[in-house]
């Protein structure tokens, strides 16, 4: 590639339009191969973008149910307590020696009821919350299988189109780099600019019925015999793409 840039004061203006053209054509050929895969790619990475959000979602979920579960086995472990707690005292009543002593331990019973009473209510609580989230859970599950499903089947359908058009693709990328190799690096980068900017990824365009091929407003005729002579590059005052003569467009070839 450096041996071909080295060279290009040699080439002609004619040469470069020449090889701007033949660029154009066979980046417009790849273009179509894009275009046959339309939105195919980009609705790939969505759904896989989407799956790793379900997952995500689920082993949160998961955590939390199983967080939830160890709290109720907490709550039930702390009731079996307050259990304990409530028989050791009323065998105590029936040792006390006065009122006072009974009445303390009566407010210690009372209290572990109480305790009990809301232990059930958290429980009760948390099971809500677990079925809650279990609901979530399977309404996740079934989502994230459908779209394991479609992205099977966009996976591949986007297989099948690049697998049929992997080989042409690749030589046109070899024609199109063989082509950049004799384009000056400024022309070059200019072409590519113009073509991320234009419609249909046209840089280059030719004159057809006095008019730029690309934006169709019309170019006076001095213009056009300057771009007839080939003695310059000359571009589109309206939107900017380079103007090729219809000579160069039908000797041009892939």
């Amino acid at each position: 590639m450096e041996k071909a840039k080295s060279h290009e004061s040699e080439i002609s203006v004619e040469e470069r339009l020449r090889a701007l053209y033949g660029l154009q054509l066979v980046d417009s050929e790849i273009d179509k191969i894009k275009t046959l895969r339309g939105e195919l790619p980009l609705e790939v990475q969505d759904l896989e973008d989407e799956i790793a959000g379900l997952e995500t979602r689920l082993g949160n979920l998961k955590d939390e149910v199983a967080n939830l579960e160890k709290s109720v086995d907490k709550k039930n472990n702390e009731i079996s307590d307050a259990g304990v707690l409530i028989k050791k005292y009323e065998e105590q009543q029936k040792n006390v020696r006065n009122n006072r002593e009974f009445d303390s331990l009566s407010k210690e019973i009372e209290y572990q009821n109480l305790e009990i009473e809301l232990f059930n209510k958290k429980i009760k609580e948390f099971n809500f919350l677990i079925e809650e989230k279990k609901l979530v859970i399977n309404d996740s599950e079934v989502t994230l299988n459908d779209r394991k499903s479609d992205l099977e089947n966009k996976k591949s359908e986007l297989d099948e189109i690049i697998s049929d058009t992997q080989k042409e693709e690749e030589g046109l990328y070899k024609k199109s780099e063989k082509v950049e190799a004799i384009i000056e690096d400024r022309l070059l980068t200019a072409y590519k600019r113009i073509r991320t900017n234009a419609r249909n990824g046209l840089a280059v365009v030719p004159v057809q019925r006095d008019a730029c091929g690309g934006c169709f407003n019309q170019i006076p005729p001095q213009r056009q015999l300057d771009i007839k002579s080939r003695k310059k590059i000359i571009v589109c005052e309206y939107c900017g793409r380079i103007l090729v003569d219809d000579e160069i467009i039908k000797e041009g070839h892939l």
